[in-house]
């Protein structure tokens, strides 16, 4: 078959791909181009990331088409059941991304609670001029060791994060429509390994018990200004599930107020322009949605959708 894979793909994957005998492009093709592209070459299978949409008015004009995978988790940027109703197969790597996902998440939170994404942006200013007021104001972190995480979704990131927190020494629990407590399984570096039950406590015990809540379902407007009035004062807030699932307005009129702490924002409402407000707030740590960008998670990527290839 004829792949293309038009917002890049691991070595990994190119390597699985053509070892199957697949005919395998990589040149990125842009978006107005994209159905020319697909019809002169024949193309069987499209992959893409975030960056490349596969609308109806696509589907309908490549005729040639039998599959549709997205390296990642979210399936927003491609209209998944028309595709389906025409027969083609559409395919994602939910289970790849998932441990790099969480420990970005990890990173957002002990970053947030030592104040590293606002020490690394005025050390380099004012650190050889005032080190003395900085280290005074940065003088009250606090420990993730004794606190609660809530977690809202509690899929495969979910768990993943859990992990990690509990590892951190933190009190999970979480918010999920499809499961009941789940033992979640850690595993240490010299094979011994440890199961711990975490506790389905529901969307408003998660919204007013927990010190720190990540979201991590897949879209809808989740968290706005009534939620966070629920909210333990002082809490903090990641997101690094779906731009929007967590209102922007409303996050930043509570870091005001001081109802929030702090917050990690992966994702955003305007991708890939975010409001400006939001990147300069001093107390949110931002990363520009790079929760699945690590080497090993590309790699799981793209040997996941040459298996999937290998289906059609």
């Amino acid at each position: 078959m004829k792949v293309l894979a038009n917002d890049g793909i691991s070595a990994s994957g190119v390597t699985a791909i053509q070892a199957s005998g697949h005919e395998l492009f990589t040149t990125k093709v842009a978006q107005e181009q994209l159905v020319n592209f697909i019809n002169e070459h024949q193309i069987d299978v499209v992959l893409v990331r975030s960056a490349t949409t596969v609308r109806k008015d696509l589907i309908d004009a490549c005729s040639s088409l039998k599959g549709i995978g997205r390296g990642g988790v979210g399936m927003d940027n491609i209209d998944v059941d028309y595709a389906r109703e025409k027969g083609l197969k559409v395919f994602n790597t939910p289970a790849a991304s998932s441990d790099s996902v969480a420990e970005l998440v990890m990173g957002h939170m002990r970053g947030l609670v030592r104040f590293l994404h606002d020490s690394n942006r005025q050390m380099p200013l004012e650190g050889d001029s005032k080190f003395g007021a900085l280290k005074k104001s940065y003088a009250k972190g606090v420990e993730l060791r004794g606190r609660t995480l809530g977690i809202v979704g509690f899929g495969r990131i979910g768990q993943a994060l859990a992990k990690l927190a509990i590892g951190a020494g933190m009190k999970v629990i979480f918010s999920d429509m499809h499961e009941n407590h789940v033992d979640v399984e850690l595993e240490f570096f010299d094979g011994q390994k440890a199961t711990f039950t975490c506790e389905n406590a529901g969307f408003e015990r998660v919204l007013s018990e927990s010190d720190f809540i990540s979201v991590h379902v897949p879209g809808g407007d989740l968290i706005g200004k009534n939620e966070i009035s629920k909210m333990k004062d002082g809490v903090f807030l990641m997101n690094a599930s779906r731009g929007g699932v967590v209102n922007e307005e409303a996050l930043l009129e509570a870091i005001e107020s001081g109802k929030v702490a702090g917050a990690g924002l992966d994702v955003f409402t305007n991708e890939p322009t975010p409001a400006v407000k939001v990147l300069m707030n001093g107390k949110v740590s931002i990363t520009p949605h790079i929760g699945a960008a690590t080497l090993e998670a590309q790699d799981r990527i793209g040997t996941e959708l040459a298996a999937h290839i290998d289906e059609l």
